[in-house]
């Protein structure tokens, strides 16, 4: 049977040089966020921590899916086809199938009611302004009270108590169910599942229609049936290979003080009120190992998570603007919080570029900000690039458009937040930048373009020539 954890993909990682196996002592309350963070944006390395202060039995792992690489080796996938073969593939959705608890490795060690104190994870102060210790890779599952259909997402959790813990939820579809709950005069049931297969991260995080089960998605994804298991104290259903699950509710209209947290944006998202998640059981494998995602300053699992999503998300919806955009590539750019998009491109017709990037900052995600178009040559990826292809191909008065009074992203805190709408409805401004050659420029002129950046990367590997 196919493993659907996330244990092959830390094997896999290491096997190929992208994780360093850390077996120093790290404490989470002063170090290891530092230490993972460093490993990844100084080495490119995800991390796993085997020897973590004050929590024996643990192990603790972050950044495994900071850039399209280490997507392509969690999810099997050419990392080449990647877009590609994610946008076919959610599209091919298939349904969960339960398997029995005795078969479940998150049902290995079980703890109810006040035995759970959720202090005993390895939970991290991640930024140094955070408002305590959060869990940030949760997996939410819960099911509307009026159609039973199933909503999975993301939100991080500022633990504060041995059985409760914060929860934020944006206007989005939790919050939907949430309100339906609260309408009913009734707690939502909740479980949450850590260390999942990255194909149930990705789909969890991806934004779907309402009423979709996101685990349908990460079947597509995977090519099989997510395995799953009923929980404990709820009559929900949860990943069955998952690390750890909590399992709780959420009362309708109880709120504490929550934050601050560093975010996605790479800006602290300021304390304010969240509600409540009130644990009435913890269940988990009994070697666990704690998905210590790493969220704030960037480049974060956080930001690459969002990130995929956005880029999977705005090709499919550019794959219906006028007959289908000639898409060479586009990025979420992670150093910039998600809030930056480059779409590489071949446009067909004067001022399809900019056609492009309205409907892609008007795509399913509220994340990106700012849009820009550059032509097949330059490496969407490339800042030095996308920079020099701004500097040298615009020009300003024609090729930069603001887009004022529109809604941007919850956590975008230099835009306005909108009186009485709560602190995750902002107005800002957006714009897009159009760094493409013309159209109609003739062939000589446009050769003469593309070939004017001095290169010289002859498809040589640096490594080819290294001891």
């Amino acid at each position: 049977m196919p493993d659907q954890s996330f244990r092959t993909m830390l094997a896999n990682l290491e096997q190929q040089g992208e994780l360093i196996r850390f077996e120093k002592e790290v404490d989470p309350l002063t170090n290891m966020a530092a230490v993972q963070y460093r490993a990844y944006n100084e080495r490119g390395k995800a991390s796993l921590f085997t020897n973590i202060a004050g929590h024996d039995g643990w192990k603790a792992c972050s950044q495994i899916i900071a850039d399209r690489r280490k997507w392509a080796i969690g999810l099997g996938i050419d990392e080449n086809a990647l877009l590609n073969e994610i946008s076919a593939r959610v599209q091919q959705t298939i349904d969960t199938t339960t398997i029995d608890a005795k078969s479940a490795p998150c049902k290995e060690f079980i703890q109810t009611g006040s035995d759970v104190d959720i202090h005993d994870i390895p939970s991290l102060m991640t930024s140094e302004q955070d408002g305590g210790r959060y869990l940030a890779s949760g997996i939410l599952v819960v099911r509307d009270p009026e159609t039973g259909l199933r909503n999975v997402s993301i939100h991080r959790q500022q633990i504060t108590g041995k059985n409760k813990t914060g929860l934020v939820m944006v206007q989005r579809h939790t919050r939907r169910i949430y309100d339906k709950y609260c309408a009913r005069g009734e707690a939502m049931p909740v479980s949450i599942a850590f260390g999942c297969h990255p194909a149930i991260f990705f789909a969890a995080s991806f934004v779907a229609e309402f009423g979709v089960d996101e685990l349908s998605l990460a079947g597509g994804i995977l090519g099989e049936a997510v395995r799953m298991v009923g929980c404990e104290t709820n009559d929900l259903e949860v990943p069955a290979e998952a690390e750890m699950i909590l399992e709780g509710e959420v009362p309708p209209g109880l709120t504490e003080p929550e934050g601050p947290y560093g975010e996605v944006t790479g800006t602290y998202a300021n304390g304010g009120e969240a509600e409540v998640f009130q644990v009435k059981a913890l269940t988990r494998r009994k070697d666990p190992i704690f998905y210590a995602l790493h969220c704030g300053a960037p480049v974060t699992d956080a930001q690459s998570t969002m990130g995929l999503g956005i880029e999977v998300a705005t090709k499919m919806h550019l794959s219906n603007v006028e007959g289908g955009i000639d898409l060479v590539d586009i990025r979420a750019v992670t150093a910039a919080g998600d809030m930056m998009l480059v779409l590489r491109l071949r446009p067909r017709a004067p001022g399809q570029a900019k056609t492009a990037l309205m409907a892609a900052l008007s795509g399913p995600y509220l994340h990106p900000k700012l849009a820009i178009a550059v032509d097949e040559d330059i490496d969407a990826e490339d800042l030095r690039q996308i920079s020099w292809a701004i500097t040298t191909r615009v020009h300003a008065s024609e090729d930069v458009t603001m887009i004022p009074k529109t809604r941007v992203f919850a956590l975008d805190t230099i835009s306005d937040r909108v009186p009485g709408m709560g602190p995750f409805v902002r107005i800002g401004t957006k714009w897009m930048i159009d760094a493409t050659l013309p159209v109609e420029m003739s062939d000589t002129d446009r050769n003469e373009f593309m070939a004017a950046y001095p290169k010289n990367y002859n498809d040589v590997r640096l490594e080819d020539f290294l001891p």
